[in-house]
């Protein structure tokens, strides 16, 4: 009788662990997203920023061209 109320005892500590430690996981990716659901990705940059792409000329482009670059970049 009495090992088996100790099972019992240390089986709700476990559940309530467990209940205890899920809630605060949860409460941390609610904070996170909240964190992340103000911030502005696309905003405009600040400072002196400059563009870093540059317009390709498509026709340029061959079959073998394009077909390089989808095995060396995945596109």
């Amino acid at each position: 009788m009495k090992a088996s109320l100790a099972l019992i005892l240390h089986t709700c500590k476990v559940l309530i662990l467990f209940v205890g430690f899920t809630v605060l996981f949860y409460i941390g990716m609610v904070w996170l997203n909240q964190e992340y659901q103000s911030y502005h990705r696309y905003d405009e940059p600040e400072g002196a920023a400059i563009k870093v792409t540059k317009a390709v000329d498509s026709s340029s482009n061959t079959w073998l061209d394009r077909l390089l670059l989808f095995y060396l970049d995945g596109e």
